[in-house]
């Protein structure tokens, strides 16, 4: 950590110099290549959200979010309808570009432009999702966003017993920081929860591994992947955990 010494010989974080706290992010969408990152509606998105989600049978996404699985549509509509209009939580609907259904949900929250910290969140990928280069992209999205709107950190935490988000935050470049015990009560359950971030000074090294992981040249005809993510962010992470 940088710091320097004041004048009763303390050590003290650098000062930072015409700091400017960013606005509220705005529900304006997102485009890439595989997806389309756009504010969540109940009308445009529910349906579909509810058809995709219904693929996963034994409800194992929802094992680890803090409300869900929804028992009828009627449960997931009205749950969509109120999130839909929630500002901290800012909810998105992923669409993927090829199908022009939405496939996933994602968010913004804990929004404190006075620090420039904001955290990615209420990740619901369903099936129609997972493991596809959309998903990818969809993070790629709203990481590049915050931090071009002058963020200073973009945290990501779960579930402490939750592995594959653990390892989905370190393959997108975000560095371990620790595990806060007994952070909260979550379904009847302990939940420790573990955090990841990234950091302003690290996003153009982050940006640069994303924009070429997407490059098309990264793909074979079948769709798969030459070089993995993870191979290039790697190098970036600060701590692993």
């Amino acid at each position: 950590m940088e710091s320097e010494l004041n004048p009763l010989g303390q050590l003290v974080g650098l000062p930072i110099p015409h700091w400017n706290p960013p606005s509220l992010p705005s529900r304006e969408a997102m485009d890439g290549r595989f997806c389309r990152v756009e504010a969540l509606s109940a009308e445009r998105h529910a349906r579909e959200l509810f058809a995709a989600n219904s693929l996963d049978a034994d409800n194992r996404n929802w094992t680890y979010m803090t409300y869900g699985p929804f028992e009828n549509w009627d449960a997931y509509r009205d749950w969509v309808s109120a999130s839909a209009t929630t500002s901290d939580p800012l909810f998105f609907a992923i669409v993927d570009k090829r199908s022009k259904r939405a496939v996933g949900v994602a968010s913004y929250l804990r929004i404190d432009p006075r620090h420039g910290s904001i955290e990615v969140g209420h990740l619901m990928f369903s099936p129609l999702l997972q493991g596809k280069p959309a998903a990818t992209e969809a993070m790629f999205l709203m990481m590049e966003r915050a931090f071009e709107m002058g963020y200073r950190r973009y945290e990501w935490k779960c579930n402490a017993l939750n592995e594959p988000s653990r390892r989905a935050a370190q393959r997108l470049g975000l560095s371990y920081e620790g595990l806060f015990r007994q952070a909260a009560v979550v379904k009847g359950r302990n939940r420790d929860t573990a955090w990841y971030a990234a950091i302003d000074q690290e996003w153009p090294a982050l940006k640069a591994a994303f924009q070429k992981w997407l490059e098309p040249s990264n793909f074979d005809e079948g769709g798969r992947q030459r070089v993995a993510l993870s191979t290039l962010t790697a190098p970036l992470l600060k701590q692993r955990g």
